[in-house]
């Protein structure tokens, strides 16, 4: 099986040991404690479950600056995007070595993780800009990302974490969030060897699945993991729960058996282009995948990024040697009508626009809410009928 990231083995930071576990809660009732955002308290999730490896905790300004300027730390570890715990207020943390970090996402705010403090900096404009437009391309407010990020406040609190829950992904989804630590498991059991992920935050539709399906035959790999955001979106993005039920039912039924897997992270979506690929990478290969597609416009949000950035970012940027994953480049997919299949659109130069069954995000949104079904072509009848109940519902 494929190593992890940056060590021979995976170090998941969720306590399992259950004896440490409740002591550790017990404790966590007599320290100083900060409700953190809720970027922070994914970060913790993705550290807690293993998809951080090797990371054993939040990073200090420097190592945040490095990854953002050049993708490393200043030890020279590679990592794409900066890993911080960002806080507005520490005056009830301020002098503290040990803390408990609350949870912003679930209701009384329990206890989410144990932090040593080591630092307590305050970030200027100067970082949080470089940091910004490194990671995000731009510092445009507008950019979901971008707002998210500078929302956070200024103070970066680092050192180890110590994690004592997943916050609400296991609660929420337990038949779909996993663990970087299960999905090696499930990986291992399935007797897999040559393993596709394929990222999602949206529900699949028929390019979607066909796009999976070309992977795993030209790759000639075992199965593909389906791995799903779960965590908070942009507005008007479809939530998790319809797109869990709407990506299940287009496997259950379209999918040879044993060839697919379904799961889920926690992880808050950064909508970073470029830079946020080669995370999805490199947590891909924590969780035992050996290849990732990545598509056009693969995280991007609006016209922040051109096309096939993030492609070309693993060509031009992540030095080689970095990761041990390997990127499967697709091209837009659509269904042609002259072939009457699925293909992607760089592999027919032959086809004009009126060759393909194309219908924009909004056409189809439209539809939906109408209770229209979009073509057969374009989306699995099973898949269109739960998004149209989800739309209608909207009214």
């Amino acid at each position: 099986m494929i190593k992890p990231h940056g060590s021979d083995t995976l170090n998941p930071l969720f306590v399992y040991d259950a004896e440490k576990h409740h002591a550790l809660i017990h404790e966590a009732g007599d320290l100083p404690s900060v409700v953190v955002s809720s970027a922070s308290a994914a970060n913790a999730v993705m550290m807690g479950a293993g998809y951080f490896n090797p990371l054993t905790g939040y990073m200090n300004a420097a190592d945040a600056l490095g990854c953002a300027e050049n993708m490393r730390t200043t030890g020279g570890l590679f990592f794409p995007v900066p890993v911080l715990n960002l806080v507005e207020d520490i005056s009830a943390i301020s002098g503290a070595r040990r803390i408990a970090l609350r949870d912003p996402n679930v209701e009384g705010n329990p206890v989410l993780a144990i932090q040593d403090v080591e630092a307590i900096e305050e970030l200027s404009d100067e970082q949080m800009r470089t940091m910004t437009g490194k990671v995000f391309g731009t510092t445009d407010p507008a950019h979901p990302g971008v707002a998210a990020f500078n929302s956070q406040g200024r103070f970066a609190v680092s050192g180890p974490i110590q994690v004592l829950n997943f916050s609400y992904f296991q609660a929420d989804f337990p038949d779909t969030f996993r663990t970087a630590v299960e999905i090696r498991n499930e990986i291992r059991e399935h007797g897999w060897e040559k393993v596709v992920a394929f990222q999602t935050r949206n529900p699949m539709h028929r390019a979607h699945e066909e796009l999976c399906k070309m992977a795993l035959e030209t790759l000639d790999a075992d199965g593909v993991v389906i791995h799903m955001l779960l965590g908070k979106l942009k507005q008007g993005d479809i939530p998790a729960p319809v797109r869990d039920a709407a990506i299940r039912k287009m496997a259950e039924l379209y999918f040879p058996p044993n060839t697919v897997m379904i799961t889920g992270y926690g992880f808050d979506m950064l909508y970073a282009g470029p830079r946020e690929a080669v995370l999805h990478a490199l947590f891909r290969q924590n969780m035992g995948a050996t290849h990732l597609i990545v598509g056009r416009d693969h995280a991007g949000v609006g016209d922040y990024y051109g096309a096939f950035d993030a492609q070309t970012i693993f060509d031009k940027e992540v030095p080689p040697g970095a990761l041990e994953i390997e990127i499967f480049k697709a091209d837009h997919t659509a269904y042609s009508k002259k072939l009457n299949k699925v293909v992607m659109m760089r592999d027919v130069p032959d086809h004009t626009k009126e060759d393909f069954v194309l219908l924009s995000g909004t056409r189809v949104r439209e539809m939906l809410g109408q209770g229209i079904a979009p073509p057969p072509e374009f989306s699995r009848p099973e898949v269109a009928r739960i998004l149209m109940d989800y739309y209608q519902s909207l009214d």
